[in-house]
């Protein structure tokens, strides 16, 4: 669930599209396959003012304008770019199959892509591996978008896991295909039946409720819940939220972050790289898993949504796998899991809580985008400034820097040595299922 894009709303002004982070296989556009630290801009393969939406999966990236072009860039190997091949791309390269059919909003998984159109169908392309393309009876991958046909109502919003997708009818109808939460499911609950949602390989029916349901994987606690694994949806109640409704929701791996009608931010699930930009709550107890010394891995035992003070009225939010972007009063923000430099603050060390991209600090944020380990924004270039003025420099917000005092301190020893830490590259068999996923990893 997501907001309607705001780049439009800018007017005329100059813009332009910037990305930094892990890059092994290209997806950042800028023609290497190198980590970038800090924001690199990119060249203009389109009318920068002119995009809509932009977004990332394991190791690809995509931008959607607003004449509804698709373009595509980065690790290919089962043709997730829909190119009609299987070669990687390092510069964003339009969708030649698409041209003539206006796209609306486009999701990236891990290895795949779901591709919503002007009329409302749902494409896919990619691996087809655990039935991720909505397509029970096709090839284990597609290099060329195709449509879903199972599903025959109007979709008006997309969204893909790691290895399952979603889809949202205008009549408010929510639809799940893919089997990667399966195996999890059927560890964690012994003996029961699980839903054929979590066991289809084309669409099939969730729920038709309009509130905040969770469900899948809760090792982290990302579903507000006691459970280890939800098969069901489970709504969270509204005093999660202070009473307040919920009007966008965004996932990470392992974390979620909400935001309500009032612009209030909610961040809950699992906290130990900074992905909740705030200190833990009291009922946020740690332990620690002993069983694996050589990867320390603490765990909240229960994780509720909290309030993020310092990010109210966020305009954008994105998240990775294991951090996030913001646009709040037009400055980008970063937080979260660095080690590739997704933060883009010039270092790989984890950001503990929200903090302006300072490289970005003469830009207005548009809009932002996050792939697994990746980072992209729209920014509305500085205008020259006149003789007798200086450029406005955004300073940190002091929320956001009170937010993170009490976490700093509790993880003091942990970042004094640096923690190894799994390569997104490598992570494909071993990286942990989400619950609802609606926000691209």
């Amino acid at each position: 669930m997501e907001r309607e894009p705001r780049a439009s709303e800018a007017g005329p002004a100059a813009a332009a599209l910037f990305a930094w982070g892990a890059n092994s296989y290209g997806q950042l556009g800028l023609g290497h396959k190198e980590d970038v630290l800090l924001p690199q801009q990119l060249n203009d393969f389109c009318k920068p003012g002119c995009v809509r939406r932009i977004t990332g999966g394991g190791g690809h990236s995509a931008v959607v304008t607003d004449g509804g072009s698709l373009f595509v860039c980065g690790l290919n190997k089962d043709g997730q770019l829909g190119l009609g091949h299987t070669e990687d791309v390092l510069y964003f390269t339009p969708c030649r199959s698409l041209l003539g059919c206006p796209i609306q909003q486009v999701a990236c998984g891990w290895d795949f892509t779901i591709i919503l159109t002007g009329n409302g169908q749902v494409l896919s392309c990619g691996s087809n591996s655990f039935g991720q393309l909505g397509v029970p009876h096709g090839p284990r991958r597609c290099v060329v978008p195709q449509a879903i046909e199972p599903l025959r109502e109007k979709v008006v919003s997309i969204a893909a896991g790691l290895r399952h997708a979603l889809a949202a009818t205008a009549s408010g109808i929510v639809f799940q295909w893919g089997t990667g939460l399966a195996s999890s499911g059927r560890r964690l609950c012994p003996g029961e039946t699980l839903p054929l949602f979590l066991t289809a390989k084309e669409p099939s029916r969730v729920t038709d409720a309009g509130e905040l349901y969770v469900w899948g994987s809760n090792k982290h606690g990302q579903l507000a819940s006691q459970a280890a694994f939800l098969p069901v949806p489970q709504k969270i109640e509204a005093h999660c939220f202070q009473h307040e409704k919920v009007t966008a929701v965004w996932s990470g791996w392992t974390h979620l972050v909400a935001q309500t009608e009032t612009g209030k931010v909610f961040t809950w699930g699992r906290a130990d790289y900074g992905q909740l930009g705030r200190k833990l709550e009291s009922h946020e107890n740690w332990r620690l898993d002993m069983q694996g010394l050589s990867l320390p891995c603490p765990r909240p035992q229960k994780s509720t949504p909290s309030p993020l003070h310092c990010l109210t009225g966020a305009t954008e939010v994105s998240c990775g796998s294991e951090h996030n972007l913001a646009v709040i009063g037009g400055a980008c923000y970063s937080w979260g899991w660095n080690e590739h430099g997704m933060c883009g603050d010039g270092t790989e060390a984890n950001v503990w809580a929200p903090k302006p991209v300072q490289s970005l600090r003469l830009s207005s944020g548009l809009l932002v985008g996050c792939g697994a380990g990746h980072s992209l924004a729209l920014c509305q270039l500085p205008a020259v400034p006149a003789l007798d003025q200086g450029p406005k420099v955004t300073g940190p917000s002091p929320d956001a820097t009170e937010d993170a005092k009490s976490q700093e301190a509790m993880d003091k020893e942990k970042l004094e040595g640096k923690t190894t830490r799994i390569s997104t590259q490598s992570q494909s068999d071993t990286c942990r299922n989400g619950g609802l996923v609606t926000e691209p990893l």
